[in-house]
């Protein structure tokens, strides 16, 4: 089965796992993927990540994280351009996520960003994904 959209199929993977209460999850690799997890490492969404080699495109291990209570660090994500329509913001138009609380993640000219590093660097960018 062919996936036209890996980003989305990742998030949805993501939060699927932590609502089923899985410690990790193994999503196919790619470039792009791999900058959105480690986007998610450093915005402490996941605990960490790791590359596993297949001899084919190869895989990434995402470790989940939960906190003491056992819910999830990650509550929901939002894809929101996709392949057939594709939403673009300027700098002085990134949203904001549930006042900051949140990140968007946009791809620049700079390569994968923030919300935040974005208006830091005053690039606008395709908006992927939404996550809180």
């Amino acid at each position: 089965m062919s996936v036209t959209d890996l980003t989305a199929d990742m998030l949805v993977m993501l939060i699927n796992a932590q609502k089923a209460g899985k410690q990790t999850v193994e999503i196919k690799k790619s470039t792009m993927l791999e900058s959105i997890v480690k986007i998610l490492k450093d915005e402490g969404f996941i605990s960490n990540y790791a590359p596993i080699e297949d001899n084919k495109q190869g895989l990434l291990k995402v470790y989940l994280k939960y906190f003491k209570d056992k819910s999830p660090a990650m509550l929901g994500v939002k894809k929101v351009s996709v392949p057939s329509l594709k939403k673009y913001v300027p700098a002085k138009k990134i949203p904001r996520i549930y006042g900051g609380v949140g990140i968007a993640i946009l791809s620049t000219s700079k390569g994968l960003l923030t919300d935040q590093q974005a208006r830091e660097q005053k690039v606008g960018g395709e908006l992927i994904c939404n996550v809180w």
